[in-house]
């Protein structure tokens, strides 16, 4: 018996308008129950450094689950970060060590991962477990008479370009092209082009992401 067909109703302009005003209310609450966060946020950058503050404050505000936990995550990286933008979503588990980040529309950041100093572009998806510290050369290692601990380090902003995606427990230690996919387990540590498939340690180019695959032989019979 033929099924009936499904029938799909746009949502109409009041519903429309009812999700808007119910995110405004979840924004909003989720500002007044961050807010002690973000006063402590303030007071303890005067005193140790935005840095450390950062840090200590989204690894607490990590570890609250769900959607939640996305609203309050964003209320406070919102006003602690260069940029965040309101449609970027950070999952559990995730925290920031810069304040100096950058995160631009659509981001996806998938559970467990740490950030330093990054500028996730429009519409970049991380996957969980990812680590993209500020650069490669956070640590200097080359003076065997010292602690490297004590040798000091540079930071540097590390791009991921418009679209790219980053696979489960990728290291990203440079650039990331826009529409790059970097397979799960690949560590980064020279800069990617654009739309490519990059795997390894250290990671290298596949192919292009848009280079057509050859079609399958057909058996013999």
């Amino acid at each position: 018996m033929n099924e009936p067909p499904v029938i799909h109703v746009p949502p109409t302009a009041e519903a429309n308008s009812l999700k808007r005003a119910a995110k405004a209310g979840a924004r909003f609450a989720a500002l007044v129950l961050v807010s002690p966060v973000l006063v402590s946020y303030w007071l303890n950058a005067a005193l140790l450094g935005r840095g450390r503050a950062l840090e200590s404050r989204s690894q607490l505000l990590s570890l609250w689950p769900g959607l939640t936990g996305q609203y309050l995550r964003r209320a406070f990286l919102q006003r602690v970060l260069t940029r965040c933008h309101p449609s970027a979503t950070v999952e559990f588990g995730t925290f920031f060590s810069q304040p100096g980040a950058v995160l631009d529309e659509n981001v996806y950041i998938g559970p467990r991962c740490g950030l330093g100093l990054v500028h996730l572009e429009r519409d970049v998806l991380l996957a969980a477990n990812v680590q993209i510290p500020s650069g490669g050369k956070t640590h200097y290692f080359d003076d065997p008479g010292r602690p490297i601990r004590e040798q000091g380090g540079e930071r540097k902003m590390v791009t991921v370009g418009v679209g790219a995606w980053i696979g489960t427990g990728a290291i990203v230690l440079a650039d990331v092209g826009a529409g790059t996919v970097v397979a799960a387990g690949s560590v980064v540590t020279k800069p990617l082009p654009a739309n490519v498939i990059a795997a390894g340690v250290p990671a290298k180019v596949i192919r292009n992401r848009f280079e057509p695959t050859a079609a399958p032989e057909a058996n013999d019979a």
